[in-house]
């Protein structure tokens, strides 16, 4: 059932109400009128996205920075920092990974666009969604500040150490919010017509990401809790702060981490029939595969398969065979489902790119980067496919944090497609395709550095902490390096461009029109940048591509192949 907006529109150039005297009021003698900034208290969902995404990428430069340092640690020896540090650079990476980088880009492209690819005037709960953001910023802000005060996982300040793991929930508690008001969102606040089966494919990640994390998000917050009341007492149940990843690090590590790249995944899916041009067929496979991927929030929620996803699978005999069929079952579930769920998706990916005469594909800045960071997540999620297989003996090496930073980076990567492609709809400008294509490249090559030499290091024996004595494993760490280097590049040169179209968006050829990339969803049916309150007229919907039908009744002749339901 849709619940649509009544509410008229707000006019752009409506007059100003004439305000009431009183003791908040100007005319009142000895008032001080004091406006929040807009960014501040705003209710808009576009503004709220974009705070996450600031925030998001802010964390992902500190990321790297620590990435930077933990690389030099390894090649030099521990002449960097000094060891008491150590736990807190290993901590500050694992939280920068997921808390500070992959939970808010995932959020503010959810919270930026869903509204409008609904044909919604706002989010649902704004205010909701504001919260979330503030709490997540607390927490992220509250985490650094125990990490520089000896707190973490092995830190030496008890409060530290507990303001740690309250940071850890408050963050936590803030996605929770934001994402409750995601799901509302798309659950409630569709445009006339827009069935579930007609929204679209991004739509459909932020949902299921959402879903997934207020499943995930609690169970975490639940262990934080026991986490904290044991340090703060006896210690004898859960070990105390060095107990800390014995039972909540699940959410730093795979399959976990799946669900905050979806929305990357999602943005993959949508460019597709748009750069193809071409309707979707079947679009519940589609729907399907990101669905699978999904699985992995039952992995965090399922504490005893999680403790027995590793699987022995060699030296099958009659004594154990029961018992390695058994653990088989979980294995599959939770490392394979999602596997297939990507598979699934790129197999849509080459119907839909199947050659069709007189079509020629309309290459968008931003499906290079989808296109990239899809594969780079699906290597991170091949990667875990083998971690988690005993015979292989990679588990306590650096086989698994290259699995996060491809997973990561891999989102990252996917995030970035998704900004070119609606930054018409969030600053009015159009980066250009020829520009964003090569650095596409460069953050590709940047993901393989920082994240495959450490696959062949696993393989190696090198573990996961710093290592001291081993030249020669230096080689790898030296490539590890120069990707996070490059990765940084990668992020600084794609925000540069962005600003740089955005100060020239008066220019004819940075000026975005309504519809610049030749879109099939509602999005680009309200004009460029979008207004507060995204459209002047809720529009009727009567297909999962509701602009070609638009463009096909303007213009007959046009039609554009396939058909949806």
């Amino acid at each position: 059932m849709t619940t649509l907006e009544t509410a008229e529109p707000a006019a752009t150039h409506a007059e100003p109400a004439t305000p009431v005297p009183g003791p908040g009021s100007a005319h009142h003698p000895g008032a001080v009128m004091v406006q929040p900034p807009k960014w501040l208290s705003s209710t808009d969902h576009k503004i709220i996205g974009q705070l996450y995404l600031i925030g998001g990428l802010l964390g992902l430069f500190a990321t790297i920075a620590v990435n930077v340092v933990i690389g030099i640690e390894r090649i030099d020896g521990g002449e960097v920092t000094f060891d008491d540090a150590l736990s807190q650079l290993f901590d500050a990476q694992r939280v920068g990974l997921v808390f500070g980088t992959a939970i808010p880009l995932a959020l503010a492209l959810c919270v930026a666009m869903v509204p409008l690819q609904l044909g919604a005037r706002s989010i649902a709960f704004p205010r909701l969604a504001s919260l979330g953001f503030w709490m997540w910023l607390g927490g992220l802000v509250l985490n650094v500040v125990s990490l520089i005060a000896n707190g973490g996982t092995l830190g030496g300040r008890e409060d530290m150490v507990d303001l740690f793991i309250a940071s850890l929930a408050l963050m936590a508690l803030g996605a929770t919010a934001t994402a409750g008001a995601i799901a509302t969102t798309v659950l409630t606040t569709r445009a006339p017509g827009m069935t579930m089966r007609r929204v679209p494919f991004f739509t459909w990640s932020a949902l299921i990401t959402s879903i997934a994390i207020i499943v995930v998000m609690p169970v975490f917050v639940g262990t934080l809790v026991y986490l904290f009341l044991d340090h703060r007492n006896a210690r004898a149940g859960f070990g105390g702060n060095e107990g800390i990843y014995t039972w909540a690090g699940w959410m730093f590590t795979q399959p976990a981490t799946y669900i905050f790249a979806i929305p990357a995944i999602g943005v993959f899916a949508e460019l597709l029939p748009v750069t193809f041009r071409k309707r979707t067929p079947a679009r519940g496979v589609m729907i399907a595969g990101l669905g699978l991927i999904s699985v992995a929030a039952l992995a965090a929620v399922t504490q005893q398969n999680v403790q027995r996803l590793p699987w022995s699978g060699s030296e099958l005999n009659v004594d154990d065979l029961g018992t390695k069929a058994e653990d088989l079952v979980p294995y599959a579930f939770f490392n394979l489902l999602p596997l297939l769920g990507m598979v699934i998706v790129i197999l849509m990916g080459l119907v839909l790119a199947k050659p069709q005469k007189g079509v020629r594909p309309n290459l968008n800045p931003g499906f290079s980067f989808a296109f990239f960071g899809y594969g780079m997540v699906f290597v991170g999620m091949l990667g875990t496919v083998l971690y988690a297989v005993d015979d292989l003996a990679l588990q306590g090496t650096v086989f698994e944090e290259a699995v996060l930073i491809y997973i990561v980076y891999g989102a990252v990567l996917g995030v970035m497609g998704g900004i070119a492609y609606w930054a018409p709809k969030l600053w009015g400008s159009a980066p250009s395709a020829g520009k964003l294509a090569p650095l596409a490249l460069l953050g590709v090559l940047a993901t393989v550095l920082a994240s495959f030499p450490h696959y062949i290091a696993g393989f190696l024996d090198q573990p996961a902490g710093p290592v001291y004595d081993n030249d020669d494993l230096a080689i790898w760490n030296i490539l590890i390096l120069v990707g996070h280097a490059l990765m940084g590049l990668t992020v600084l040169a794609f925000i540069g461009l962005l600003l740089s179209s955005n100060r020239t968006r008066d220019d004819e050829r940075n000026a975005a029109g309504d519809d610049p990339w030749d879109g099939q969803t509602l999005e680009w049916a309200t004009a460029s940048p979008a207004p507060g309150d995204n459209f002047v007229d809720v529009p009727v919907v009567h297909s999962a591509e509701p602009l070609l039908d638009l463009k096909a009744a303007r213009h007959p002749a046009a039609t554009t192949d396939g058909s949806s339901n």
